[in-house]
C-alpha cells in the first residue's frame, strides 16, 4: 500500500524507542554482518547522548506511527556530517528521501556549515545516485573494522 508524502509526518523530537527502531530497521535493509548492528546501535545512542540542537538535528519519519524513515546531521569539527539516513522500502519513490535530504541540506545551510561528509557502503548505488544529485562527491574508499568497502563523500558550499 503505497501513501504520499503529506501522509507523512516527520519530528525532531526524541522517543523512547527510536534508537531500537532505527537501529533495527538497519539491521533489517542490510546485511553487513554481525558487528554493523551493535555499531549503530552505539554510535546513534551516542549521538542522541551528546545532541546539540543549535547545530545537530534528527529527522524520524513517521507513518500510522510507525517510523518509516530517518536522517541525522551530526557535528563534526567544521562538517556536517550526514549519518543514520534510511527509509523503509515500503516507503520508497513518493520522495521521502528526497525531502529528508531537502531538510537537512536547508538546516546546514541555516546553521552556516560550509562543508558536510557522509559515509556509505559501496553498494547502495541508489543512495549514491541521490548523494551525487545533491553535489555530494567521491573522495576516498576504506574498508571498515567489519570488512565493508566504504565510500566517503564530501560536499562544500561556497561561503
Amino acid at each position: 500500500m503505497k501513501i504520499s508524502l503529506d501522509q507523512v509526518n516527520i519530528r525532531h523530537s526524541y522517543r523512547y524507542g527510536d534508537i531500537g527502531q532505527i537501529v533495527l530497521m538497519h539491521a533489517q535493509q542490510y546485511d553487513f554482518g554481525p558487528m554493523f548492528e551493535p555499531y549503530v546501535a552505539e554510535t546513534l545512542a551516542q549521538f542522541y547522548q551528546s545532541l546539540d540542537t543549535n547545530f545537530e538535528r534528527v529527522w524520524i519519519a513517521e507513518s500510522n506511527n510507525r517510523i518509516i524513515g530517518s536522517l541525522a546531521l551530526k557535528r563534526t569539527g567544521e562538517f556536517a556530517q550526514l549519518r543514520y539516513f534510511i527509509v523503509d522500502p515500503d516507503y520508497r519513490g513518493i520522495g521521502l528521501g528526497k525531502y529528508l535530504l531537502d531538510l537537512f541540506m536547508d538546516f546546514m545551510k541555516s546553521r552556516n556549515y560550509i562543508s558536510s561528509f557522509l559515509l556509505t557502503e559501496s553498494s547502495l548505488d541508489a543512495a549514491r545516485y541521490l548523494y551525487e544529485k545533491y553535489g555530494y562527491r567521491h573522495v576516498s574508499t576504506g574498508v571498515t573494522d567489519f570488512g565493508l568497502e566504504e565510500r566517503r563523500y564530501e560536499l562544500h558550499l561556497t561561503p
